[in-house]
């Protein structure tokens, strides 16, 4: 058996079979294009299989060496790929520049890290691998923009023939001239290979004149330029020094320009990866260095905690409360990995989760008071009461004890949220119980949460909370 065979059959043991069969599929039959960087959403949707599984199957693909996974830092402006890591670890915290918006931006993991997926070269050797053979359209659309950017063959052909003035192949080393009529229109030369941006305000009246402009390209990345000129004539001249082909692209910054970059579609965040249970158990080594501090602009906690479990041990013996604790650990796990969420640690009785939205961590903890419910009804018991707390806010991703964790204010609110329930009711913060997503669980579940104030263990100011009872 050969080596990509043997990873093949892995993947059948790992993935779910229908998504084992999928992924195989288009490693053998699919098109160039469709194996780099791999919008694992996307995908999910054209096969019509689940979300959560077809995650899981690219990652356990990418773990056994099918697939490379990449932490793509996206501009929140045009979607564009302002840097490419193969490990999370090589994320920087320092700002990102796109040449293309001339924006600067510090990145967050919520919508600004794309990971996706590109088969190995030793798997199948695909065009992407060397991105220097594309075409100029191909780089833009394979190498440059993001999978969150919707860009389909009709839009492609109004990006080249509507919003551009002209485009070029520059090899290293070369010069070129472009002669340009320029309208009263703001234009951007942009060259995405090595990032960098000219901007033209082309405004007042009209001139037969040739005006003359000249670019240099090289691999300190010229700093964005302007330069005011008026609509007519342009001699464009291009030295490229940067030691590689450059792909210098005339573009009219224009409403049309903006419609197509604003066609966007959802992609796999580096935050959702890391509130995945798959991720963080098969990638255990690969999450963040130890001085890291990833931010999060909005995640969800859950906590959990078995009530006065001193004393049922005491109670029913240690044996049996073993059993009964394990028995709910079983459970609550279980709903947490099939409610989208992930264990971030459990601490004695007590489980740490997290969720991208708060409306999963709701039907989650909903799911565990029943779980609990059906736990005791089997042994005629009311040994198992679960206390739960739900908020969402802004944290920090951290290493702390070689396991990925959070760290910030949003933590201990949770946390001092759960300790408020004394039976199997389920508290709330306002971020969470202002969620469209949980009034609409509350409203069809016929939930009438209970208001009131209470003070928090840590916490300066008295916070609202809700009871679901």
């Amino acid at each position: 058996m050969s080596d990509i065979q043997a990873q093949l059959s892995v993947l059948k043991q790992t993935a779910h079979p229908a998504v084992a069969d999928a992924i195989i599929r288009l490693i053998e039959s699919g098109e160039d294009h469709e194996l780099n960087r791999i919008n694992a959403l996307e995908f999910s949707a054209r096969a019509g299989l689940d979300e959560e599984q077809v995650i899981s199957g690219f990652l356990h693909a990418a773990r056994i060496g099918l697939f490379d996974l990449t932490w793509n830092v996206l501009c929140p402006g045009c979607s564009g790929v302002l840097d490419a890591h193969a490990t999370l670890k090589s994320l920087r915290h320092d700002d990102y520049h796109c040449g293309l918006c001339a924006c600067g931006y510090e990145p967050s993991v919520d919508e600004q890290v794309e990971v996706a997926f590109t088969v190995t070269s030793k798997v199948r050797r695909i065009a992407a691998h060397d991105p220097n053979t594309l075409t100029l359209w191909e780089y833009y659309k394979q190498i440059f923009w993001s999978s969150g950017i919707d860009l389909d063959r009709e839009s492609f052909a109004s990006l080249s023939e509507q919003v551009t003035l002209d485009a070029l192949e520059l090899p290293a080393s070369e010069k070129a001239v472009l002669s340009l009529q320029l309208p009263s229109d703001f234009i951007i030369i942009f060259e995405p290979v090595t990032h960098s941006a000219h901007f033209i305000d082309v405004q007042g009246e009209p001139t037969r004149e040739r005006q003359q402009l000249g670019l240099l390209f090289n691999k300190t990345h010229p700093p964005t330029g302007s330069v005011t000129l008026r609509p007519g004539p342009l001699r464009l001249a291009l030295d490229n020094q940067a030691g590689v082909r450059t792909l210098p692209t005339v573009f009219i910054a224009g409403d049309a320009l903006h419609h197509l970059l604003g066609k966007r579609r959802p992609f796999l965040t580096a935050k959702r990866i890391l509130s995945n249970q798959t991720f963080r158990d098969v990638f255990k080594a690969d999450n963040l260095n130890i001085d890291q501090r990833l931010k999060i602009t909005s995640l969800t906690f859950l906590f959990t905690d078995l009530k006065s479990s001193t004393a049922l041990y005491e109670r029913v013996g240690d044996l049996a409360a073993f059993d009964l604790v394990r028995a709910h650990f079983r459970a609550l796990l279980e709903i947490i990995n099939a409610e989208k969420g992930a264990v971030v640690k459990t601490i004695g009785d007590a489980v740490m989760a997290t969720f991208i939205k708060p409306e999963h961590a709701l039907t989650a903890g909903l799911r565990m008071r029943a779980a609990m419910q059906r736990l005791n009804a089997e042994r005629g018991t009311e040994d198992l009461v679960v206390k739960i707390g739900i908020h969402e806010g802004p944290c920090l991703a951290v290493m702390l004890n070689d396991r990925q964790d959070y760290f910030g204010q949003t933590v201990n609110i949770a946390a001092r949220v759960q300790s408020l329930s004394t039976a199997q009711e389920i508290h709330l913060t306002a971020p969470v119980i202002e969620s469209p997503g949980v009034a609409d669980i509350l409203r069809s579940a016929k939930i009438a949460p209970i208001q009131k104030h209470a003070a928090l263990r840590g916490i300066a100011d008295r916070m609202m909370v809700y009871e679901i009872p």
